[in-house]
């Protein structure tokens, strides 16, 4: 099953789901702030993608400001920063793409008509 993980009330987050349903692909959306992945659901995603920690975290918004990341987020452990996405969902890079447990994209640069689902 393909999941949708989004902030409803990002711009972007509402282009990328429109462009699913354009595409006529079957998804069940979820709330990233409601339902914020666990600890262990980030730590999969960091050793199956191999991407950088610094591409999990939303390095635009207001509580990655507040939280002075900019300088930690590099020094951090995986387990650490797994730690410190699945407490607080504005701090995800959103939207999240993921199909059967599988990361297949964070955030919304690319169209998904070129990804395999």
């Amino acid at each position: 099953m393909l999941e949708f993980m989004e902030y409803p009330k990002c711009s972007t987050c509402r282009k990328a789901k429109a462009e699913l349903e354009s595409l006529g692909l079957d998804f069940r959306a979820h709330d990233l702030v409601a339902q914020t992945p666990s600890k262990e659901d980030f730590l999969s995603w960091f050793e199956e993608t191999g991407w950088e920690l610094k591409a999990f975290f939303n390095t635009s918004g207001l509580k990655y400001r507040e939280l002075g990341l900019k300088d930690k987020v590099p020094q951090l452990s995986k387990e650490a920063a797994a730690e410190l996405l699945a407490s607080d969902g504005m701090l995800v890079k959103r939207p999240l793409l993921v199909k059967d447990g599988q990361l297949l994209q964070i955030g919304y640069r690319q169209a998904y008509q070129n990804l395999d689902l």
